[in-house]
């Protein structure tokens, strides 16, 4: 499908932020951050940010993060339509879950036992987070690591201004397939946050836990239940020693408990997994006349316990620090210099453990004219691998209008990926003699922005992996593959505001994947979103999800084959009413409201039409 084709069936995309509570509306001089960790306007940022705003997530409660994000273009995440407990696995721009990091208030996550060292979504709660900013595409440069087809940057809640808060939000509902739709009270989520501030002091303290019964994790499983649930805590502490220095300290502790059964023939089985990460981690800034020196750091404990037919227990720990100076040039020069050090240790075999320390650098220039570039190196040095080097090169220029702008932006960056620690020592598959993958990006595209709030931006992606790591089913062991893996594709977005109470979203993606098999990538994938503000105190939005063709792998066979999976569609609702103003909300929302019957994942079950309704009280 050419670019222009589809450039000319986007009717809507991607305007996050809300006037009042539903309808977003964005704004001219709306900043973005993750991209140059500068707050730039988005005119003068080299790449379409996607922002996921504390409004938007209003807009969803009731829904988890992987729900939320696998509505933005170039992302796939296979088992969020599933039943609470699924393994998600995160796809953007037709990579795998390893080349997507996630950053929690500026630390890097990841759990140094898991296969692929990526971190866990299961254990991220919906409940303390305040916003969500994704970049697509090698992001290495300023974020390290696994960068190399999107960083997920998540911003938990700050603390009230008032010296004492509360809010507590609560919702219930169904939990069923398609085929049967029994309408039990089998799914609910709870929260509680007490925060305040008190001269220069903050905190906040708060807890959430979500449980889900009712399903089994296999179609096959009948009536069957495999129940899942999560409880976490979480605490945060702040002092304003000055009005140029604050700091702030944080801890966090998450359970999971999920029962689940046997994949491997697709059969009912007694199984369960456990897990439990707890975090502790500060946050310092100093401000000085055009500059600040940031040190953010983390420390994270991971256990997890899985009883099944291969029973096994892990512990890991990781140490991140980052650490980087800012400084602002008159308006026009923008410089990060900083130093990121990641120590990784998990119990296998034996206690591993590798380090990887990576001084950096990065620029961003916006000129007078409309020239915008922004460059960087990072100079990466591990422990078992030595040292490589990662760039990026993103120019783009504005083109101003009285009432918009019109932007061309292009991109070139490489990412690098290490083997991790399961794979290089780990008792299954373990190979010491693997290489780096090695990751490269090239995208350029266009984006047009009026005043009468219309924003479109259309952009070509093509990506190249070499020595990527891969299982051999022959040797049952981690090796680094002989070929390359190419993807290409086309990521559409349009947001359009027609009228102050009425929002029409959309987003296409085109993925193409060549060098294996591509299992859950969708070639074609779009998501449309109307919403409408009936009142200051009362709005409703109706969304249109489509998942197109896909392969899996049938693992009830062997050899496994990979079988092709029909496309399907989804349709949601959501209302909220505001009954005390900014007091007490209520919301309802309606998922699959068609009851549509699909395959997600082959053999494993899938949600037919559920209802989940709540409230949102604040005091």
């Amino acid at each position: 499908m050419s670019l222009c084709v589809t450039t000319s069936l986007c009717i809507g995309s991607y305007a996050q932020e809300q006037q009042s509570d539903s309808v977003a509306i964005q704004e001219l001089d709306e900043v973005v951050v993750s991209d140059s960790r500068f707050k730039l306007k988005r005119e003068n940022s080299g790449k379409t940010v996607i922002k996921i705003s504390s409004e938007e997530l209003k807009r969803n409660q009731g829904k988890s993060i992987p729900e939320i994000i696998n509505t933005k273009s170039g992302f796939e995440i296979a088992g969020n339509r599933g039943r609470d407990g699924a393994i998600l696995g995160v796809f953007a721009r037709g990579g795998r879950g390893r080349q997507v990091l996630i950053i929690i208030d500026g630390v890097r996550v990841s759990d140094p036992s898991s296969f692929s060292s990526e971190y866990d979504m299961r254990l991220l709660s919906a409940a303390n987070v305040e916003s969500i900013e994704i970049i697509k595409g090698a992001s290495s440069t300023l974020y390290g690591p696994n960068a190399a087809t999107a960083v997920i940057s998540i911003t938990t809640k700050k603390s009230s201004d008032q010296k004492i808060a509360l809010n507590v939000t609560s919702s219930a509902g169904t939990n069923q397939t398609a085929e049967n739709q029994n309408y039990n009270l089998s799914r609910s989520s709870n929260s509680a946050v007490v925060s305040g501030t008190l001269d220069k002091f903050s905190y906040s303290i708060g807890g959430s836990n979500t449980y889900a019964e009712g399903l089994s994790a296999l179609v096959t499983s009948g009536d069957e239940e495999d129940p899942f649930s999560k409880i976490s805590v979480d605490a945060k502490l702040g002092y304003r020693f000055s009005d140029r220095f604050h700091l702030n300290l944080y801890a966090n502790q998450t359970k999971v408990k999920n029962d689940f059964d046997e994949s491997f023939g697709l059969s009912d089985a007694p199984y369960s997994f456990t897990a439990k990460q707890e975090r502790i981690g500060i946050a310092s800034v100093y401000d000085y006349n055009k500059g600040s020196f940031t040190i953010n750091a983390a420390y994270s404990d991971y256990n997890s316990d899985s009883k099944s037919a291969f029973p096994s227990t892990f512990t890991a720990r990781n140490l991140v620090v980052d650490a980087f100076n800012k400084y602002n040039f008159n308006d026009k020069f923008y410089t990060v210099i900083g130093l990121n050090y990641i120590d990784d240790k998990a119990d296998l075999e034996n206690d591993e453990n590798f380090t990887i320390m990576d001084p950096y650098a990065n620029v961003v220039y916006v000129s007078d004219f409309g020239l915008n570039l922004n460059a960087g190196a990072r100079f990466n040095n591990h422990s078992e691998y030595g040292s490589n080097f990662v760039f990026n090169f993103n120019p783009s220029f504005v083109l101003k209008a009285d009432e918009g702008y019109v932007k061309v932006f292009a991109s070139y960056a490489t990412a690098y990926i290490t083997p991790n620690l399961t794979q290089l020592f780990g008792a299954f598959g373990a190979n010491p003699d693997l290489e780096p993958e090695e990751d490269r990006t090239i995208e350029g595209g266009i984006e047009y922005y009026t005043s009468k709030k219309l924003r479109l931006s259309a952009l070509y992606f093509n990506r190249k992996e070499e020595n990527f790591i891969t299982f051999d089913p022959v040797t049952f062991g981690s090796i680094n593959a002989e070929n390359t893996i190419d993807a290409q594709g086309v990521e559409v977005e349009l947001g359009w505001n027609p009228l102050e109470s009425l929002q029409f979203d959309f987003n296409y993606t085109f993925t193409e994947r060549k060098g294996d098999n591509a299992i859950r990538i969708p070639k074609h994938k779009l998501n449309a979103m109307l919403g409408y503000q009936f009142s200051d105190r009362t709005n409703a939005s109706l969304t249109y999800a489509l998942t197109g063709q896909r392969f899996d792998s049938d693992f009830s066979t062997f050899p496994a084959m990979d079988i092709p999976l029909d496309a399907f569609s989804l349709i949601d609702i959501y209302f909220s009413h505001e009954v005390i103003p900014s007091k007490l909300r209520v919301f309802l929302n309606v998922n699959n409201l068609l009851n549509e019957s699909f395959t997600e994942i082959i053999g494993f079950t899938a949600r037919g039409r559920n209802i989940r309704v709540g409230f949102s009280l604040n005091l």
